[in-house]
C-alpha cells in the first residue's frame, strides 16, 4: 500500500466504523452525567481513542508475530464484549430502577469502569490488525493515529448529545444508558458469532 488518498480515506472510514460502539457508550455516559465538564469529556473520549488506536496495532503485531495464537483468541472477542457491556449496563440499569421515580443521583464514571468500557468497545478492533497487515510499521501507526482522532471526535459528539438528552430525561438517564450498553453488547456478540 502506498501513501495516497485511498490510504487516508480507508483509515478515516476504519475510524468511523470502529468508533460506533464507543459513540454509543459515550452517549450513555453523557446521559449518566449531564453536567460533565469539558476536561472530563476530553478524558473519556481520549481513553476510547487510545484503546481504538492500540487494539489495531496489537492486531497488526499479532499478524506479524503470533498470528496462530490470535486466531484462537478471536473467537472469544464477542463473548468478552458481551460480558463487559452487559455487566456495566446491568449495573446502570439496576441503579436507575433502584432510584424509582425520584431523581437519580448521577453515578460518577470511575476509572475502572472507563477502562472496562474502553476494552469492551475496542476489542473487536484487534481484527483490524489483519486488514492493515500489508502496511509497514509507520503506515500502521499513522492509520492507528487517524483512527484515534476520528474516535475522539465521534466520542465528544456522543458525550455532548448524551448530556443534552440526559438533562431532559432526568432520573431515567441511567435506565436508558444501561439499556444502550446492553444493546451494544448484544449487537457486538451477534455480529461476532453469526456474521
Amino acid at each position: 500500500m502506498n501513501w495516497n488518498v485511498v490510504f487516508f480515506m480507508n483509515s478515516i472510514l476504519l475510524g468511523i466504523g470502529l468508533a460506533m460502539d464507543a459513540f454509543s457508550v459515550s452517549l450513555a455516559n453523557g446521559l449518566n452525567e449531564p453536567e460533565m465538564k469539558k476536561n472530563r469529556m476530553s478524558l473519556i473520549a481520549g481513553v476510547f481513542a487510545v484503546f481504538q488506536a492500540v487494539m489495531p496495532m496489537i492486531g497488526w503485531i499479532c499478524v506479524h508475530t503470533i498470528a496462530n495464537y490470535f486466531k484462537v483468541f478471536e473467537k472469544g472477542i464477542p463473548w468478552i464484549a458481551l460480558f463487559l457491556l452487559v455487566f456495566i449496563g446491568g449495573n446502570m440499569l439496576f441503579e436507575g430502577i433502584k432510584g424509582g421515580e425520584e431523581e437519580c443521583e448521577v453515578v460518577n464514571l470511575g476509572f475502572r469502569t472507563l477502562m472496562i468500557q474502553g476494552v469492551a468497545t475496542s476489542i473487536d478492533a484487534l481484527s483490524v490488525g489483519f486488514t492493515i497487515a500489508e502496511y509497514n510499521v509507520v503506515m500502521a501507526l499513522v492509520c492507528a493515529l487517524i483512527i484515534a482522532l476520528v474516535t475522539f471526535i465521534i466520542c465528544i459528539l456522543g458525550l455532548a448529545i448524551g448530556m443534552e438528552m440526559g438533562t431532559r430525561l432526568s432520573g431515567k438517564a441511567n435506565i436508558l444508558g444501561g439499556l444502550i450498553l446492553i444493546g451494544i453488547g448484544i449487537e457486538i456478540f451477534v455480529k461476532g458469532v453469526f456474521f
